[in-house]
């Protein structure tokens, strides 16, 4: 990490406020991960959340995405719609530690609610009075007459520019592989424009992207060497011998 670029980052690190908790025995302070959070740092270029399901890195990274005023479901901090209210109040006893620059713009993109994000640009480009169409932004064709992987590449193909602050909960839920790493070729032009990201993912082909911040999520939070984490040992165990492991897992 070169100290230069320490000074450019947007999210230097959040703090939990502990003192400040209701208890750690209900939800989301329940979460061991959260019950031994207290400081995590961010890299000023890419910082991965990784874990198992219910580990609960995806409410970790909403609760950063909603401090930094960005749309519980998704969107620009423009957005401000709400299907269903199942956020956690996590981001109230959250502090954000913030870079001395800002942002020229931003994005939540969270897979599970991508629809419900399609369906609002729809909605407000529907009314006659509402100016320039949202979805010009997003390349100009309706995120729902598209499919879901192709909705996500329009996104960012089309939204995320340079100079941008931009958090991801699982963007390979609709890529193939080689989107995935057509996306990595989106995500490294960002990073030289000066962008940061902040990305939970599952997918050993996202998180392989160099010089990051890798933070392995189980009962607390360490940061990890791409090679050591499970998401790249189990798949590359899997491909060198694939008949070896479906064995194992059948019989």
């Amino acid at each position: 990490m070169l100290e230069s670029s320490i000074f450019q980052q947007y999210i230097r690190y959040i703090e939990l406020d502990r003192e400040r908790v209701p208890s750690f025995s209900e939800y989301p302070f329940n979460l061991p991960a959260i019950k031994s959070l207290q400081r995590l740092s961010f890299h000023p270029e890419v910082t991965f959340l990784i874990g198992e399901n219910g580990s609960g890195k995806s409410t970790i990274l909403e609760s950063i995405a909603v401090a930094c005023g960005f749309n519980a479901e998704g969107g620009s901090r423009n957005f401000n719609f709400s299907s269903k209210a199942t956020h956690s109040d996590l981001d109230n006893y959250i502090k954000v530690v913030k870079g001395p620059r800002r942002p020229h713009t931003g994005f939540f993109l969270r897979a599970e609610s991508f629809y419900n994000l399609a369906t609002n640009i729809d909605d407000l480009d529907s009314d006659p009075s509402g100016g320039p169409r949202i979805i010009e932004s997003f390349g100009g064709i309706s995120l729902h007459e598209q499919s879901h992987g192709e909705s996500f590449f329009a996104l960012f193909q089309n939204r995320f520019s340079g100079n941008g602050l931009y958090i991801l909960d699982e963007p390979e839920a609709a890529l193939s592989p080689t989107r995935q790493m057509s996306m990595l070729s989106i995500m490294h032009d960002l990073i030289r424009e000066g962008s940061q990201f902040v990305i939970a993912t599952h997918s050993p082909i996202i998180m392989a992207y160099p010089n990051v911040l890798i933070y392995e999520i189980k009962e607390e939070i360490k940061t990890v060497r791409y090679e050591d984490t499970e998401h790249y040992q189990v798949t590359r165990a899997f491909i060198s011998n694939p008949k070896k492991m479906l064995k194992e897992l059948l019989e």
